[in-house]
């Protein structure tokens, strides 16, 4: 899958960095959900100049056992629907590099032609 983007890990744990598709180029910033009380709220909140466009939750892949976040991303930009991504750090780069990785929709998900 490709890269829409790369992020740099800070010292807090949060991230900064850059959402890239082909008509989008956004500054963004990945910081931990402070206000966190349940299970099923975000363990991130995905910024782009101060405004909220996305969540993010920590994920462990039950293949190769690797921590990750999965992104749930919206914006009038993208239309009606969501941007699905999974941050990951980048193989064999820096250990503070990470890429969002593009989820598109399930093929199960999609609706036959009509």
């Amino acid at each position: 899958m490709p890269a829409i983007g790369y992020v740099t890990k800070n010292e807090d744990g949060s991230f900064k960095g850059q959402l890239k598709t082909l008509s989008i180029r956004a500054e963004i910033d990945i910081v931990a959900n402070r206000g966190k009380n349940a299970e099923a709220q975000p363990d991130y909140r995905v910024l782009s100049d101060g405004v909220e466009v996305g969540a993010g939750w920590n994920c462990r892949s039950e293949i190769s056992g690797h921590d990750y976040v999965s992104l749930s991303l919206a914006a009038p930009e993208f239309g009606p629907r969501r941007l699905y991504a999974n941050l990951g750090q980048v193989p064999g780069g820096p250990e503070d590099r990470y890429a969002l990785i593009w989820t598109p929709p399930a093929e199960r998900n999609r609706r036959p032609a009509d």
